[in-house]
């Protein structure tokens, strides 16, 4: 099965002694009763790694976090196992000085799964390895990543502005950005 291998050959890739599973969503509170919302606990920063997910709720089943030295060896682990690459993005963790790039992967056959790949990267020296030499699609995601948050990708063959005017020097979705 696709899942156990990918998740194996990530946990060896980043060898966690015990692997973190998403405990099962709560049921709906009976019909008549109070949904008792839970106290907000401040969230220590998620430690690199892999977690199972529940499909049916995030839409994916494998999320992992790496540090950018670590992506590549992902990557190839996921392209090894026949994924895709659907869409890079960014994320501006503003409040912790990061900037973060998703990368979501899928698979064409009847196998259902989907695998999230998170780097962070200081938001003063935002750079991480392009995957455009395993996913040579990566090239316009990396691009648009670039041109919206500002996040450079190492090793591009042709980093410009996609679609931004090319004399552009700002980036429009980090959230402190003025227009």
């Amino acid at each position: 099965m696709t899942n156990d291998t990918v998740k194996q050959a990530l946990r060896d890739l980043f060898p966690d002694p015990e692997p973190v599973v998403e405990e099962p969503v709560a049921e709906a509170p009976a019909e008549g009763e109070e949904e008792k919302k839970p106290a907000k606990k401040k969230e220590e920063p998620r430690p690199n790694g892999v977690i199972e997910r529940d499909h049916a709720e995030h839409g994916y089943d494998i999320d992992v976090q790496c540090e950018p030295g670590e992506l590549l060896a992902a990557v190839m682990i996921i392209d090894k196992a026949g994924f895709f690459l659907e869409s890079i993005t960014g994320v501006d963790w503003i409040k912790e000085d990061q900037l973060e790039s998703v990368y979501d992967f899928s698979r064409y056959d009847f196998d259902t799964c989907r695998v999230v790949i998170r780097t962070r990267t200081p938001r003063s020296e935002p750079n991480i390895p392009t995957i455009s030499k395993i996913y040579p699609g990566a090239s316009w995601h990396e691009r648009e990543t670039h041109d919206f948050f500002g996040i450079k990708f190492e090793g591009h063959p042709h980093l410009i502005p996609l679609l931004l005017p090319e004399d552009a020097d700002f980036h429009p979705l980090l959230k402190d950005f003025k227009p």
